[in-house]
């Protein structure tokens, strides 16, 4: 029987301007892609692979936040 899971996915632009996609509530999901038409499908086929290997340990949604660190 298939399992309908929502998940949310974080989704950042690299200095080369690859979109980096990741999961934060799956253990190193995350992938990347030129376009976002391409990153789409690559995480929806990431997430099936690691549901396949690990349990989903739900996080709930709270928010985004930007910090700037100065080191």
């Amino acid at each position: 029987m298939l399992r309908n899971y929502i998940f949310t996915v974080l989704i950042e632009q690299d200095e080369d301007g690859y979109y980096v996609a990741t999961v934060p509530t799956l253990h190193s999901c995350y992938t990347q892609a030129k376009t976002l038409e391409e990153l789409y499908p690559r995480i929806r086929e990431v997430i099936a692979l690691c549901l396949a290997e690990e349990e989903v340990k739900p996080l709930r949604f709270v928010g985004v936040q930007q910090l700037e660190v100065a080191v």
